[in-house]
C-alpha cells in the first residue's frame, strides 16, 4: 500500500473524497435527486412558506431560511424568539443564533446578544463579512451597530409582565419575597399574586394575567430551527432564539453552537434542535445527527439514536428526564427529512396533550407534521 500511495499521490485522497470512503446506504445518496423542501420545528409554519417562497424564486438557501425566520423574530407573541422573548433573570433579553451555509460550508452565529432583533440576520453577517465564526456579548452588539442595526427595547409589556410574574413567585424557606410588602407595611388582607400583577399592569385581562402566572412556573423553552434543500443540492439551516427564560445573565444554550444547535454539511445533510440547550451541548447533537446519517441510518433513526444518548446521560432516570423536553430535526440530501422528541407531549394550561409536531413546506402550503417520540409522557 505504501508503494502505491507514493506512485500515485493524489490517488489516496480522491478516494477519501468520493463516495467509495462512505458506507453503501450513504453512497447511495449521491445518486439521489435533490428536491426543493424546507422543514422547522413547530411555529416555523410560516418561516417556511416564506423560505420556499424565496427558493422557487431562484434565491439562495440561506437567504431564503434567514428570511424565514425573520418572521418569527419580529413577532412579539412569540415569547422564546427575539423581540418579546422571555428575558434572563435580570429583565433582559438575551438572543443566541447561528447559520451554517452548505454550498460554501460557511459558518456565522451570535451569543448573548442585547438589543437587536433579528440576530440571525446577524449572524449571517458574521459568516459574510468576518473570518469569524462567532461573536458574543458586548462585542457583538458594537459589531452589529457598526453594520448598521439599531438598538431597541427588545422587552414587550407582555413579557415584561411575566417577568414581574415569576419574580413576584420567589420564595425563601420562610415564604419571603423581597418584591412583596415590606414586613413593616400596614396590615391588609391578603391578596392574591394575580390581583397584584392586576394592580401593576392594568392594562391586561385576566387570561394575559392568568398566561404570565403560567409563563412565571412553566416558562416557554423554545426556539425556533429552520433547514432548508433545493433541487440543485444546496442546503442551509439556521437556529434563532431568546434562549432559557430567567436565566442568569451571559448564559449561552445550544443555538448558536456549531454541531450542537445546528450542523449542515451538503453532502449529507443538516440537523438542528429546540428544547433544553444543555443537554444538546453534551451530545453534540446536530453534528452526532448528520454523522449518523452520514454512516447509513434515515434522518428518524439518527434523532432517535441522538435523544438515546442524553437518556444515557441521565442513566435512564425518568424522573429528571421528565422535567424537560428537546426535539430534534433533520433533512438529508435527497428530501426525507424527520422530527423526533424525546417526550410524546406534555400537558396543556387547559388539562388537555399536545404532542410535538414540525414544520414542513415542499411546495404549497406549509404543514405541521408529527414528531417521532422516543419515550411515553403520562398525561
Amino acid at each position: 500500500m505504501g508503494d502505491e500511495d507514493t506512485a500515485h499521490p493524489m490517488r489516496r485522497r480522491d478516494w477519501i473524497l468520493s463516495s467509495a470512503a462512505l458506507p453503501a446506504s450513504a453512497a447511495a445518496l449521491q445518486t439521489a435527486a435533490p428536491k426543493n423542501i424546507v422543514i422547522a420545528s413547530a411555529n416555523g409554519l410560516q418561516s417556511c412558506a416564506k423560505a420556499m417562497e424565496i427558493i422557487e424564486g431562484g434565491g439562495d438557501t440561506l437567504d431564503a431560511i434567514v428570511a424565514g425566520v425573520n418572521i418569527v423574530e419580529e413577532d412579539p407573541n412569540d415569547t422564546s424568539v427575539g423581540y418579546g422573548g422571555l428575558p434572563n433573570e435580570l429583565g433582559v433579553v438575551e438572543l443566541d443564533a447561528s447559520v451554517m451555509h452548505g454550498p460554501t460550508n460557511r459558518a456565522g452565529a451570535v451569543s448573548a446578544l442585547r438589543n437587536i432583533k433579528c440576530p440571525s440576520k446577524v449572524a449571517k453577517l458574521v459568516l459574510e463579512q468576518t473570518d469569524h465564526v462567532m461573536l458574543t456579548g458586548q462585542g457583538a452588539l458594537d459589531w452589529a451597530k457598526l453594520m448598521g442595526f439599531k438598538e431597541e427595547d427588545l422587552l414587550t409589556e407582555r413579557s415584561r409582565l411575566a417577568w414581574v410574574a415569576w419574580k413576584q413567585s420567589l420564595r425563601d424557606r420562610e415564604g419571603n419575597n423581597n418584591w412583596t410588602d415590606g414586613l413593616d407595611a400596614p396590615s391588609k388582607p391578603a391578596q392574591k399574586a394575580e390581583a397584584r400583577l392586576k394592580e401593576l399592569f392594568p392594562q391586561f385581562d385576566d387570561e394575559t394575567i392568568a398566561w404570565a402566572m403560567h409563563m412565571a412556573r412553566f416558562p416557554t423553552t423554545g426556539t425556533i430551527n429552520c433547514l432548508a434543500l433545493n433541487a440543485k443540492g444546496e442546503m442551509s439551516g439556521t437556529t434563532t432564539t431568546s434562549g432559557l427564560a430567567w436565566k442568569i445573565p451571559g448564559r449561552v444554550g445550544d443555538s448558536p453552537i456549531i454541531g450542537a444547535g445546528l450542523y449542515v454539511d451538503q453532502e449529507v445533510g443538516a440537523a438542528g434542535s429546540t428544547g433544553r440547550g444543555e443537554e444538546n451541548i453534551r451530545v453534540a447533537g446536530a453534528h452526532t445527527i448528520v454523522e449518523n446519517m452520514r454512516h447509513g441510518m434515515s434522518p428518524k433513526d439518527a434523532c432517535l439514536d441522538c435523544l438515546k444518548r442524553i437518556v444515557r446521560n441521565f442513566k435512564g432516570d425518568m424522573e429528571k428526564l421528565n422535567r424537560f423536553d428537546i426535539n430534534f430535526y433533520a433533512l438529508r440530501k435527497d428530501g426525507v427529512y424527520a422530527g423526533a422528541a424525546l417526550w410524546s407531549g406534555r400537558q396543556r394550561r387547559d388539562g388537555g396533550f399536545t404532542s410535538p409536531k414540525f414544520a414542513v413546506n415542499d411546495g404549497g402550503a406549509s404543514r405541521l407534521e408529527d414528531c417521532v417520540p422516543l419515550l411515553e409522557r403520562r398525561k
